[in-house]
């Protein structure tokens, strides 16, 4: 599980072809990577990640070719992205309960200057077939989201669009400041949100 409060914006400084998935290996310089064993999980852009190498500042995961499918943003050498350490029991959970599979891909519709703070609008994935998951029903104005691993809390829902708003200091610490009007993302609904919609189903 994660917080969706991101540590570090690493970058992926090598993508190797692994029979249809890749082999990543990701630098990063805030991130601390000393208590990190092989086998633990780390969120990149969302998507939580198996260390299987790392050396004191990189770290190396195998990406499946259905990950690749269904995500974004780990496919480009030199691109940067959010990293997240799994919690422990004991850390402060200072976003939300973030599990690291992402539900859809999303398209940013707005991304606009208000001045003390910026405006992020999403167009949400709608169900396509009918195993597809309909993602609407899980954003509530004030419920949370995970957009590219970064815990944020949702100001306006408009039928399959919702807004967000970034202060300077998410800016700062992520790599949601690349993003423009066209840009896919990784979303992730509330976990809480997810459950209950089963808990009601099994009543029906």
């Amino acid at each position: 599980m994660f917080s969706g409060i991101i540590a570090d914006i690493g970058s992926i400084n090598q993508a190797d072809d692994r029979n249809g998935g890749l082999r990543l290996a990701i630098a990063t310089k805030a991130l601390d990577l000393s208590d990190v064993q092989i086998g633990d999980s780390i969120a990149v852009n969302g998507i939580c990640l198996t260390v299987i190498e790392h050396t004191a500042d990189t770290f190396t995961v195998e990406v499946s070719r259905e990950t690749l499918n269904c995500t974004v943003g780990l496919d480009a050498k030199g691109a940067p992205v959010n990293l997240e350490k799994a919690l422990c029991l004991a850390d402060r959970l200072g976003g939300h309960l973030v599990s690291g599979h992402v539900d859809g891909v999303g398209e940013v519709i707005e991304f606009t200057d208000l001045g003390e703070s910026w405006k992020l609008v999403v167009r949400v994935p709608q169900a396509l077939a009918p195993a597809s998951q309909d993602l609407t029903k899980f954003i509530a104005i004030k419920g949370s989201i995970t957009i590219n691993g970064v815990s944020l809390t949702i100001n306006q829902v408009s039928g399959n669009e919702f807004s967000v708003n970034l202060i300077p200091h998410t800016l700062t610490m992520t790599n949601l400041k690349y993003l423009h009007a066209g840009s896919r993302v990784n979303l992730e609904v509330d976990l809480i949100a997810r459950y209950v919609e089963r808990m009601m189903q099994a009543q029906i």
